[in-house]
């Protein structure tokens, strides 16, 4: 069967974006509207069940950043829990999920619909919120970038009156409102927690978003962190403004606690102006909502767990029928539920959604797939993460029947559509039959192998050294027909210089290396690699012939020869063994650079060890200069590379005279017609260009 080569979103969202669309989604329905709920059953002890209902969020917190940062895809949690314990878990984690965040932009919505009654009583609640979240997903069918703008727009409107809020209120509290603050009981300020947990959720459904996520190693964790901290310090002092100035009798079932406050504090206007933030706060949280919730069902369909037609991108690169649907269904839920009822359902489901994701995160460590390279893991493991799945069961409990009842009945929908829908069309597993590999059972190396795509894709960390492990590669360039073994004695020779292992030994491990399926070989390009705790540093060798080298490919399995192919270019890389993550990465990144359309005819054209060498390196990663006497790089002949100021973050790595490849030291004079290879940033290399070329 021909498969598709699945479309992927485009990256357009960097650390601002991260942020206020994780701030969005937190700092709304659960500041503006649910304290007047909780204070029902926790009274003044909200602000302890505030607090409290981040505790169970921060292993969870740390897991999913662990986990977009090594697999920064569509679908957040959904795509998690599929990748690490399989298809089954991942049905139940990508319907549940997507519903629970369609619950909290439901909810959302309706205290949107409560603050818009303050200034048009007679306007009804419902049909407002549903008239909003049809124009919000209009607003996401035009694309991700200008759903992000708006967001942007809104967070900072949003801090800006909320600081106003918390920092005008002090002055108004009244000591007296304190009283009987653990009446409540420690029952009931748990569950309180369990109830308010949806205020913070919001932080992570950024994960959804990760394959948009520009440099998601980077924003995505910074981004995250600086939310949930903006989150914790505006629910701890805005719940103590709000149980501080607003009369528990008052408070009690209010759907507009902080224009109550507001109106307290600063009289009439105040009213108007926190009731246009708490407004700022629900068309973010309803914008950013939708906005992840549509990326779930976009992933499950690329999945085949649901169908087709929901992975449809339109021109601006947004799923178009997973939009709609998600639309839909907020619209449907409004017409049936009351906000205490949405808060709770909510809360619940998620809180087990989070539980299963710090055991993915056990699940993808204890699987031992080189390939699983987070870029930023999360600490105390695996302490933290079984804290994250006792707490967040104890929290349903705590809860109450109805929620549990809900969970379990979106289990079950969610296991018998896996069951007669999703299980015929799935045929990969998880992570978890890598762990189960120990245990002689079976494994999927499809997420190996998948893994290693999104590595591909992820690009070099900063500290890896590919241009100099390509700057100092050693270069042969065959000129007859020969046999894979034959070229592995030149290079075999060269490598026992530099590694305590003789050519033979060196030889055997190349060989092996492809008698067993790890030699990726494609369109005229071969990877031979290995690993050995005897290498201290990583080398490559570059190997060009045009005439072509024999390479005979054997099935791993049977291992019987397959097939004979011609190849001419071969990158011989030997990499320490305790690096695994690395070597995947430069392999990776070889492998990304010679699939490039032009690759191959740079690699053929080019005419010296020099330029071998930069038709592997990234175009905007070098710059090449030929020194000439009537051009503006006149000033860099006859001098030595000490005394050549060039910007900061360039380095001079080769130079070519006469054919002959020079690795340049400072005391090394440039001359003319020298050609040189500066390495750097992009900023640094334009800014170089500007300055000895244009």
């Amino acid at each position: 069967m021909h498969l598709k080569k699945t479309k992927r979103l485009k990256k357009e969202l960097g650390l601002i974006d991260v942020y206020a669309i994780a701030t969005g989604t937190t700092l709304s329905a659960g500041f503006f509207l649910l304290p007047g709920l909780a204070a029902v059953e926790a009274g003044p002890a909200i602000i302890i069940s505030y607090l409290l209902a981040a505790v169970p969020l921060i292993p969870a917190m740390f897991s999913i950043v662990e986990l977009a940062t090594a697999m920064p895809r569509a679908g957040g949690v959904y795509y998690f829990l599929d990748r690490s314990l399989g298809p089954f878990f991942g049905t139940i984690g990508g319907i549940g999920t997507w519903l629970a965040l369609v619950l909290k932009v439901t909810f959302a919505l309706i205290g949107m619909g409560a603050y818009i009654e303050i200034f048009f009583p007679s306007v009804p609640i419902v049909p407002t919120a549903i008239v909003i979240a049809v124009l919000l997903g209009l607003l996401n069918f035009s694309g991700t970038k200008k759903s992000g703008n708006l967001q942007i727009l809104l967070v900072v409107g949003l801090l800006t009156l909320l600081g106003m809020f918390i920092f005008g209120g002090f002055n108004s509290i009244e000591p007296s409102h304190f009283k009987n603050f653990w009446a409540s009981g420690f029952g009931g300020i748990v569950s309180t927690a369990g109830m308010v947990y949806i205020s913070y959720v919001g932080v992570t459904k950024i994960a959804s978003l990760a394959e948009e996520v520009k440099d998601p190693e980077k924003n995505l964790p910074l981004g995250i962190f600086l939310a949930l901290g903006t989150a914790i310090v505006i629910y701890g002092l805005g719940m103590y403004v709000i149980v501080g100035v607003v009369p528990l009798n008052v408070l009690k079932g209010d759907l507009t606690p902080v224009a109550t406050a507001a109106l307290k504090i600063f009289g009439k206007w105040g009213e108007i102006l926190l009731s246009i933030a708490a407004l700022f706060a629900f068309i973010s949280v309803a914008n950013a909502g939708t906005l992840s919730a549509s990326r779930y069902p976009l992933a499950m369909s690329r999945d085949h767990i649901i169908q087709d037609f929901f992975r449809k991108l339109n021109k601006k690169g947004t799923p178009v029928y997973a939009i709609l649907v998600t639309v839909l269904t907020i619209v449907l839920i409004l017409l049936l539920l009351d906000p205490t009822g949405i808060a709770k359902l909510a809360s619940a489901f998620q809180l087990f959604m989070f539980a299963l994701v710090c055991l993915a995160v056990i699940i993808m460590r204890e699987s031992k797939l080189d390939s699983y390279d987070p870029g930023y893991k999360s600490p105390f493991y695996p302490w933290l993460h079984l804290f994250g799945i006792i707490s967040a069961f104890y929290l349903i409990i705590e809860m109450g029947f109805l929620p549990i009842i809900f969970s379990v009945g979106l289990i079950v929908v969610s296991v018998i559509w896996y069951w007669y829908y999703a299980r015929k069309r799935v045929i990969r597993t998880g992570a978890i039959y890598h762990v189960f590999e120990r245990l002689g059972r079976q494994r999927y190396e499809g997420l190996d192998s998948e893994l290693r795509g999104i590595l591909k894709e992820k690009g070099l960390r900063k500290d890896d050294p590919f241009d100099q492990i390509v700057t100092r590669a050693k270069v042969f360039d065959l000129q007859t027909e020969m046999d894979f073994d034959e070229v592995l004695n030149p290079v075999s020779e060269w490598l026992s210089t530099l590694i305590p292992l003789s050519p033979g030994e060196i030889k055997g491990q190349f060989l092996e290396g492809t008698r067993v399926g790890a030699t990726p070989v494609m369109r005229g390009i071969a990877l031979p690699h290995f690993r050995l705790d005897k290498v201290s540093q990583t080398d490559l060798v570059l190997v060009r012939s045009l005439p072509g080298v024999r390479i005979t490919l054997i099935d791993p399995l049977t291992h019987e020869e397959e097939e004979e192919q011609i190849v001419h270019a071969l990158f011989f890389l030997v990499s320490p063994e305790d690096n695994p993550s690395q070597h995947l990465r430069i392999l990776a990144q070889i492998a990304g650079r010679v699939e490039d359309d032009d690759f191959m005819q740079l690699w053929k054209s080019a005419g010296n060890e020099q330029e071998l060498k930069e038709a592997l390196l990234h175009d905007d990663r070098f710059l090449s200069i030929t020194l000439k006497a009537n051009e503006k790089s006149k000033e860099m002949i006859n001098r030595p590379l000490k005394e050549i100021v060039i910007p900061e973050g360039c380095l001079i790595a080769m130079i070519n005279r006469n054919n002959k490849l020079i690795i340049p030291k400072g005391e090394t004079v440039l001359k003319e017609n020298d050609r040189i290879t500066v390495l750097g940033d992009p900023k640094c290399l334009r800014e170089l260009e500007q300055k000895f070329v244009k």
